[in-house]
């Protein structure tokens, strides 16, 4: 089915390798009017080429399909001429040979699978000079990619002529399953490229020098300021330790002085109480004359 309906899409629009956007219902209706005006039966009456007719059948069958929204998608989900393209991807020492290379290669690549990406716009590949955060967004982009594509084109058909359910059945359940594993292909093919991608970028290369040698000059100025503030704690301890023995010299003199106010204090109170004790005998001498 899907080979039938690439013959009759190239008809029409066939496609083209510098954009990979496809063909909109507006350019399909006007190929498809300029196709039919050309090989329209009534045209070629009489001329006995019998091959006009079935072209034209083609040209019907084909705008059937590109006209209808649901219907192109699922063509363009299957579409050979890209199918071919998908299967001969840039290998890794293809765009490992020079930035110039995986650039040149792997840029048309991401723009060919963007055409599935229900978010829009995508995030490129970028440019060699390209941002750490430039880089990242385009790995978080692609690594979290959100594809519509689907794989409804290569369902089997039921049996010709059979009525059985279980034959439907059994036909649209081997259709699911078979589509679930065309779809989980996919995704895995994509996240393959991604990795393929990522090891190979100059750029993430060029942003882990950068940083490196960021760090060892952060490192460097760090150890030139700690030999220069060296000489400065030095100073800083001495002064602290004058300071120490200065207010440890004062509190000595201070006892000192205290224990020399005690000692006089108690001195002169000795000396009042020998002066009591001495008026006492005195006094009590005469008394004991008479």
């Amino acid at each position: 089915m899907a080979s039938t309906v690439v013959i009759h899409s190239n008809v029409i629009a066939p496609p083209t390798p510098t954009s990979w956007e496809p063909v909109g219902a507006t350019g399909a209706k006007i190929s498809d009017r300029k196709k039919v005006l050309k090989h329209h039966p009534d045209k070629k009456a009489g001329s006995g080429n019998t091959n006009d007719d079935a072209l034209f059948k083609c040209i019907q069958k084909a705008f059937e399909v590109l006209s209808n929204p649901e219907k192109r998608r699922q063509f363009d989900s299957v579409d050979p001429y890209y199918l071919d393209i998908e299967m001969n991807p840039p290998d890794p020492s293809q765009i490992s040979a020079s930035p110039e290379a995986f650039f040149k290669l792997m840029a048309p690549v991401f723009e060919m699978e963007a055409r599935f990406s229900k978010v829009k716009p995508h995030v490129p590949l970028g440019s060699p000079d390209a941002t750490k955060d430039e880089v990242e967004r385009f790995y978080d982009f692609w690594y979290n990619f959100d594809s519509w594509r689907s794989f409804e084109y290569r369902d089997k058909e039921v049996n010709e002529g059979s009525d059985s359910r279980d034959d439907k059945r059994y036909t649209e359940k081997k259709n699911k399953n078979e589509r679930a594993r065309l779809k989980k292909e996919d995704t895995a093919r994509v996240r393959g490229l991604v990795d393929m991608t990522m090891a190979a970028d100059p750029r993430i290369k060029r942003i882990k020098q950068e940083e490196k040698a960021a760090r060892e000059a952060k490192k460097k100025g760090a150890a030139t300021g700690k030999g220069k503030q060296a000489p400065v704690s030095k100073a800083e301890e001495a002064a602290k330790k004058a300071e120490e023995e200065r207010l440890q010299k004062e509190a000595e003199e201070a006892a000192k002085a205290e224990a020399k106010k005690a000692k006089a204090a108690a001195a002169n109170a000795a000396k009042k109480a020998r002066r009591a004790a001495r008026a006492a005998e005195e006094g009590a001498g005469p008394s004991q004359g008479q």
